[in-house]
């Protein structure tokens, strides 16, 4: 659906020129929910703003449903190809002198059409967005989150084959960013709307995405489908923006406990000590993985630190466990342990 080849975008800034984008290759396939993430400055508005034309690449092409949109010049072909994207801002982009029902109604005013025809596309999207009994009102009588969906409303008035979401959700609280989350989905499974959702927080990624790409001074650093970028992220960016979900490093309190274990380990005649992490997800969550390893490999087990959470249904998490045991009965379990899909990271000191 939207594919991004060698996508260069660079700016004039007071000194000198700025890297946008570096090289960007991107392919959305059509339907999916596709989150692009990274930190402040990192240039996710320029690539969302390059996706749409509104930005000209400095070099590279976009496709978007097998159309090359960068070949088009400004006229009537770009404001064509143009409605076939719809575009959800951050910080709503709404006209106050205009109700909710005449914001949603603008882009199909501006294409030419009919009264009748905008009342019989504004009615059932203002009902999708559960805003129906707030049409005659203003944006200043509405709340943060209702303003999002009259953003939504509109993006989707010209039915667009993809749905652009810069940054939508974080103006928001955490109770509406879910709610805007959950309509954003809705939207994906019911019309099968390819959506693109620009953020700086896991949360969102977690929550709706299908796949995801890490963004890093302009360069791709990292993607994949969001199970396998969140249980096993490879760049250091991924790692940090995980962080706040599944952290990345045991808490001081964990590691004093960590270290006595180990201290006690050194005194058990025969035995060693091995702290190990534990990654998991998918059906070797539900395995009983740890009376597992007591029962095969004779070992005993403590769990030190641990976080199970969800993406879309599918388990994942992560625990630290302490093990001791015969030296060839550990080696023996963390193979064992990645045999059935677990990753393992054997730490040696805390």
């Amino acid at each position: 659906m939207i594919e991004l080849k060698d996508i260069h975008q660079t700016y004039e800034g007071p000194q000198g020129k700025v890297e946008a984008l570096r090289g960007v290759d991107l392919s959305v396939p059509a339907g999916e929910v596709f989150g692009i993430i990274g930190r402040s400055g990192a240039g996710k508005s320029s690539l969302v703003r390059t996706i749409s034309l509104l930005n000209r690449p400095s070099r590279g092409s976009v496709y978007v449903a097998g159309q090359d949109i960068t070949a088009l010049k400004d006229g009537p072909a770009l404001r064509a190809a143009r409605r076939e994207i719809g575009m959800i801002f951050q910080h709503f982009n709404l006209l106050s002198s205009r109700t909710v029902y005449d914001n949603v109604a603008l882009p199909l005013e501006l294409a030419g059409q009919s009264r009748a025809e905008i009342k019989a596309r504004v009615n059932p999207l203002l009902d999708l967005v559960g805003l129906t009994a707030l049409a005659d009102r203003y944006p200043a009588q509405i709340s943060g989150g209702q303003k999002q969906r009259v953003g939504i409303a509109r993006a989707l008035a010209n039915r667009p084959k993809v749905l652009l979401s810069d940054e939508a959700t974080s103006a928001l609280d955490p109770e509406t960013t879910r709610s805007i989350l959950g309509l954003l989905e809705q939207i994906n499974r019911e019309f099968g709307l390819t959506v693109v959702l620009i953020t700086h927080q896991m949360q969102v990624i977690k929550q709706v995405a299908h796949r995801v790409a890490v963004l890093d001074a302009g360069r791709i650093v990292e993607q994949g489908a969001v199970l396998d970028v969140f249980t096993r992220p490879q760049h250091e960016t991924t790692r940090s923006l995980l962080d706040d979900i599944v952290p990345q490093a045991l808490p001081e309190s964990v590691l004093v406990r960590i270290r006595a274990l180990m201290s006690g380990s050194k005194s058990t005649q025969g035995n060693e000590g091995q702290l190990l992490r534990l990654a998991f997800s998918g059906d070797a969550s539900d395995q009983p993985v740890l009376s597992d390893l007591t029962r095969r490999f004779g070992l005993d087990l403590s769990i030190v630190h641990g976080q199970i959470d969800e993406i879309q249904g599918r388990p994942f998490g992560s625990l630290a466990v302490f093990a001791r045991g015969a030296h060839d009965q550990l080696a023996a379990a963390v193979a064992h342990l990645r045999d059935i899909g677990v990753r393992v990271q054997e730490l040696n000191h805390a």
